[in-house]
Protein backbone atom coordinates (compact mmCIF):
# COMPACT_ATOMS: atom_id res chain seq x y z
CA UNK A 1 0.00 0.00 0.00
CA UNK A 2 1.38 3.58 -0.64
CA UNK A 3 1.63 5.62 2.44
CA UNK A 4 0.27 8.80 2.05
CA UNK A 5 3.61 10.64 2.58
CA UNK A 6 4.38 8.62 -0.97
CA UNK A 7 1.64 9.94 -2.52
CA UNK A 8 1.96 13.36 -1.66
CA UNK A 9 5.55 13.34 -2.73
CA UNK A 10 4.83 11.89 -6.50
CA UNK A 11 2.06 15.10 -6.53
CA UNK A 12 4.69 17.78 -5.31
CA UNK A 13 7.30 16.10 -7.66
CA UNK A 14 4.46 15.88 -10.54
CA UNK A 15 3.59 19.74 -10.15
CA UNK A 16 7.42 20.82 -10.06
CA UNK A 17 7.88 19.16 -12.72
CA UNK A 18 5.24 20.68 -15.16
CA UNK A 19 6.18 24.14 -14.13
CA UNK A 20 8.28 26.46 -13.30
CA UNK A 21 8.25 28.29 -10.21
CA UNK A 22 9.01 31.89 -11.79
CA UNK A 23 6.85 33.57 -14.26
CA UNK A 24 5.77 30.17 -16.10
CA UNK A 25 2.81 29.43 -13.40
CA UNK A 26 -0.12 27.99 -14.68
CA UNK A 27 -2.52 30.43 -16.72
CA UNK A 28 -6.14 30.04 -15.16
CA UNK A 29 -7.34 32.81 -17.45
CA UNK A 30 -9.35 34.46 -15.18
CA UNK A 31 -10.57 30.99 -13.57
CA UNK A 32 -13.15 31.93 -10.37
CA UNK A 33 -12.23 29.49 -7.72
CA UNK A 34 -14.79 29.17 -4.79
CA UNK A 35 -12.96 28.87 -1.59
CA UNK A 36 -14.24 27.97 2.29
CA UNK A 37 -13.13 28.30 5.50
CA UNK A 38 -15.08 28.67 8.90
CA UNK A 39 -13.55 32.11 10.44
CA UNK A 40 -12.70 30.41 13.94
CA UNK A 41 -8.72 29.76 13.56
CA UNK A 42 -6.82 32.87 14.63
CA UNK A 43 -4.52 33.56 13.24
CA UNK A 44 -5.00 31.13 10.21
CA UNK A 45 -8.56 32.37 9.68
CA UNK A 46 -10.63 34.73 11.78
CA UNK A 47 -13.00 38.13 11.39
CA UNK A 48 -11.49 41.12 11.55
CA UNK A 49 -12.80 43.09 14.61
CA UNK A 50 -12.39 46.27 12.57
CA UNK A 51 -14.06 45.80 9.74
CA UNK A 52 -16.04 42.38 10.20
CA UNK A 53 -14.21 41.03 6.97
CA UNK A 54 -12.47 37.26 6.86
CA UNK A 55 -8.61 37.98 7.19
CA UNK A 56 -5.73 35.40 8.23
CA UNK A 57 -2.76 33.63 6.97
CA UNK A 58 -4.80 31.69 5.07
CA UNK A 59 -6.74 34.28 3.39
CA UNK A 60 -3.74 36.29 2.19
CA UNK A 61 -2.17 32.87 0.95
CA UNK A 62 -5.06 31.79 -0.95
CA UNK A 63 -5.43 35.21 -1.80
CA UNK A 64 -1.45 35.34 -3.38
CA UNK A 65 -2.27 32.11 -5.27
CA UNK A 66 -5.00 33.23 -7.07
CA UNK A 67 -2.54 36.35 -7.94
CA UNK A 68 0.07 33.84 -9.35
CA UNK A 69 -2.32 31.45 -11.27
CA UNK A 70 -4.33 34.73 -12.68
CA UNK A 71 -7.66 32.89 -11.02
CA UNK A 72 -9.99 34.97 -8.77
CA UNK A 73 -10.81 33.64 -5.39
CA UNK A 74 -14.04 34.16 -4.12
CA UNK A 75 -14.73 33.44 -0.41
CA UNK A 76 -17.43 31.40 1.18
CA UNK A 77 -17.81 30.25 4.70
CA UNK A 78 -19.03 26.96 5.93
CA UNK A 79 -19.21 24.91 9.42
CA UNK A 80 -15.91 23.17 10.44
CA UNK A 81 -18.18 19.61 10.37
CA UNK A 82 -19.49 20.40 7.10
CA UNK A 83 -16.41 21.60 5.57
CA UNK A 84 -14.79 18.35 4.21
CA UNK A 85 -18.05 16.80 3.05
CA UNK A 86 -19.25 19.79 0.86
CA UNK A 87 -15.35 20.03 -0.75
CA UNK A 88 -16.17 16.50 -1.07
CA UNK A 89 -19.21 17.38 -3.39
CA UNK A 90 -18.10 19.83 -5.21
CA UNK A 91 -19.86 22.73 -3.70
CA UNK A 92 -16.64 24.37 -2.92
CA UNK A 93 -13.11 24.46 -5.16
CA UNK A 94 -10.87 24.21 -2.09
CA UNK A 95 -11.13 24.56 1.31
CA UNK A 96 -8.98 25.49 4.54
CA UNK A 97 -9.09 25.64 8.09
CA UNK A 98 -5.93 24.52 9.57
CA UNK A 99 -6.56 20.67 7.91
CA UNK A 100 -4.41 18.03 8.71
CA UNK A 101 -3.21 15.86 6.54
CA UNK A 102 -3.85 12.23 7.51
CA UNK A 103 -4.77 8.71 5.47
CA UNK A 104 -8.67 8.86 6.69
CA UNK A 105 -9.15 12.59 5.14
CA UNK A 106 -7.39 11.74 2.01
CA UNK A 107 -9.46 8.82 1.40
CA UNK A 108 -12.19 11.25 0.74
CA UNK A 109 -10.90 14.41 -0.60
CA UNK A 110 -7.41 15.71 -2.22
CA UNK A 111 -4.93 17.59 -0.28
CA UNK A 112 -2.35 20.18 -1.16
CA UNK A 113 1.28 19.40 -0.64
CA UNK A 114 1.49 20.77 3.34
CA UNK A 115 1.82 24.63 3.25
CA UNK A 116 2.34 24.45 7.12
CA UNK A 117 3.78 21.86 9.97
CA UNK A 118 2.57 22.38 13.39
CA UNK A 119 2.59 20.61 16.59
CA UNK A 120 0.17 20.57 19.30
CA UNK A 121 0.55 22.17 22.30
CA UNK A 122 -1.93 22.99 25.89
CA UNK A 123 -3.23 26.22 25.84
CA UNK A 124 -4.06 27.40 29.57
CA UNK A 125 -5.23 29.95 31.33
CA UNK A 126 -2.09 32.44 32.55
CA UNK A 127 -3.12 31.73 36.53
CA UNK A 128 -3.06 28.23 36.01
CA UNK A 129 -0.77 26.32 38.85
CA UNK A 130 -2.74 22.75 39.01
CA UNK A 131 -0.99 21.37 35.85
CA UNK A 132 2.29 21.87 34.39
CA UNK A 133 2.66 19.29 31.77
CA UNK A 134 0.17 16.74 29.52
CA UNK A 135 1.46 14.14 32.44
CA UNK A 136 -0.33 16.41 35.13
CA UNK A 137 -3.29 17.12 32.85
CA UNK A 138 -4.45 13.54 32.50
CA UNK A 139 -3.39 12.77 36.17
CA UNK A 140 -6.33 14.69 37.34
CA UNK A 141 -9.63 13.78 37.13
CA UNK A 142 -11.23 16.91 37.52
CA UNK A 143 -9.66 18.68 34.53
CA UNK A 144 -11.44 19.55 30.93
CA UNK A 145 -10.21 19.58 27.91
CA UNK A 146 -12.62 21.43 25.08
CA UNK A 147 -12.21 20.55 21.77
CA UNK A 148 -14.35 20.41 18.24
CA UNK A 149 -15.28 16.52 17.63
CA UNK A 150 -13.40 15.27 14.34
CA UNK A 151 -10.22 17.44 14.96
CA UNK A 152 -6.23 16.68 15.30
CA UNK A 153 -6.88 18.84 19.03
CA UNK A 154 -9.40 16.68 19.47
CA UNK A 155 -7.78 13.53 18.73
CA UNK A 156 -4.50 14.77 20.53
CA UNK A 157 -6.43 15.08 23.33
CA UNK A 158 -8.06 11.23 23.31
CA UNK A 159 -4.78 9.55 22.22
CA UNK A 160 -1.86 11.16 23.50
CA UNK A 161 -2.49 12.69 26.94
CA UNK A 162 -5.91 10.60 28.03
CA UNK A 163 -6.91 7.16 27.48
CA UNK A 164 -7.96 6.87 24.01
CA UNK A 165 -11.80 6.82 24.86
CA UNK A 166 -13.39 8.74 22.68
CA UNK A 167 -15.72 8.99 24.91
CA UNK A 168 -14.36 10.75 27.63
CA UNK A 169 -16.20 12.64 29.38
CA UNK A 170 -13.29 14.85 30.16
CA UNK A 171 -13.86 16.56 26.73
CA UNK A 172 -16.42 18.83 26.53
CA UNK A 173 -17.23 19.12 22.85
CA UNK A 174 -17.89 22.84 21.08
CA UNK A 175 -18.90 23.92 17.95
CA UNK A 176 -15.80 25.83 16.51
CA UNK A 177 -12.61 26.38 18.08
CA UNK A 178 -13.02 30.05 18.92
CA UNK A 179 -15.69 29.10 21.09
CA UNK A 180 -13.13 26.24 22.73
CA UNK A 181 -10.85 29.29 23.47
CA UNK A 182 -13.82 31.20 24.91
CA UNK A 183 -14.54 28.38 27.52
CA UNK A 184 -11.33 28.26 28.23
CA UNK A 185 -11.48 31.56 29.47
CA UNK A 186 -14.63 31.76 31.36
CA UNK A 187 -12.77 28.61 32.99
CA UNK A 188 -15.52 26.51 32.06
CA UNK A 189 -12.60 23.98 30.54
CA UNK A 190 -9.09 24.04 32.00
CA UNK A 191 -7.04 23.49 28.19
CA UNK A 192 -7.22 23.98 24.97
CA UNK A 193 -4.87 22.14 22.28
CA UNK A 194 -3.73 24.13 19.59
CA UNK A 195 -0.96 24.37 17.03
CA UNK A 196 1.84 27.02 18.32
CA UNK A 197 0.88 29.78 15.86
CA UNK A 198 -2.20 29.62 16.58
CA UNK A 199 -1.61 29.77 20.92
CA UNK A 200 0.93 32.52 19.77
CA UNK A 201 -2.08 34.57 17.94
CA UNK A 202 -4.59 33.95 21.07
CA UNK A 203 -1.64 35.17 23.86
CA UNK A 204 -0.83 37.92 21.54
CA UNK A 205 -4.61 39.25 21.36
CA UNK A 206 -5.10 38.38 25.20
CA UNK A 207 -2.40 40.37 26.66
CA UNK A 208 -2.33 38.23 30.24
CA UNK A 209 -4.92 35.94 30.04
CA UNK A 210 -3.35 32.77 28.30
CA UNK A 211 -0.17 30.93 28.56
CA UNK A 212 1.30 27.53 27.44
CA UNK A 213 2.48 24.61 29.34
CA UNK A 214 4.49 21.60 28.64
CA UNK A 215 6.52 20.71 25.44
CA UNK A 216 4.48 19.17 22.03
CA UNK A 217 2.35 16.99 21.52
CA UNK A 218 2.98 15.71 17.38
CA UNK A 219 3.10 17.03 14.59
CA UNK A 220 0.95 18.21 11.67
CA UNK A 221 1.00 19.18 8.45
CA UNK A 222 -1.44 21.66 6.87
CA UNK A 223 -3.31 21.82 3.83
CA UNK A 224 -5.62 22.90 1.55
CA UNK A 225 -8.29 20.33 0.37
CA UNK A 226 -10.10 20.09 -3.13
CA UNK A 227 -12.49 17.52 -4.41
CA UNK A 228 -10.80 13.90 -5.56
CA UNK A 229 -9.44 14.61 -8.96
CA UNK A 230 -9.87 18.40 -9.23
CA UNK A 231 -7.46 19.88 -12.05
CA UNK A 232 -6.38 22.68 -9.30
CA UNK A 233 -4.41 20.34 -7.14
CA UNK A 234 -0.76 20.45 -9.68
CA UNK A 235 -1.98 24.58 -10.42
CA UNK A 236 -2.20 25.04 -6.62
CA UNK A 237 0.30 22.90 -5.26
CA UNK A 238 3.24 24.85 -8.05
CA UNK A 239 1.92 28.24 -6.52
CA UNK A 240 2.88 26.51 -3.10
CA UNK A 241 6.05 25.35 -3.63
CA UNK A 242 6.99 28.89 -5.72
CA UNK A 243 5.57 30.98 -2.53
CA UNK A 244 8.15 28.64 -0.42
CA UNK A 245 10.84 29.82 -2.84
CA UNK A 246 10.87 33.20 -2.93
CA UNK A 247 10.12 33.62 0.70
CA UNK A 248 6.69 35.05 0.85
CA UNK A 249 5.33 31.90 3.09
CA UNK A 250 7.72 32.56 5.62
CA UNK A 251 6.80 36.49 5.16
CA UNK A 252 3.08 35.45 6.09
CA UNK A 253 4.27 34.14 9.00
CA UNK A 254 5.82 36.73 10.16
CA UNK A 255 3.19 39.15 9.41
CA UNK A 256 0.26 36.60 11.34
CA UNK A 257 2.52 35.03 14.15
CA UNK A 258 4.45 37.92 15.35
CA UNK A 259 3.87 41.66 13.73
CA UNK A 260 0.21 41.42 13.93
CA UNK A 261 -2.03 42.60 16.96
CA UNK A 262 -5.60 42.32 17.35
Amino acid sequence: MVSLLSRLMVIAAVSISSFSFADNLPDLKGRTILAVTENAYTPLNFVDPATGEGIGWEYDAMNEIGKRLNANIEWHLSSWDTMIQAVKQGQYDVGMDGITINEERAAQIDFTIPYMTSQQFMLVRADEKRFNDAKSFAANPDLQFGAQAGTTNFYVAVYDVLDGDENNSRITLLDTFGASVQALKSSDVDSVLMDAASARGYIGANPGAFKIVGGPLGSEDFGFILAPGSDLVKPINAAIESMKKDGTLEALNKKWFFDYNR
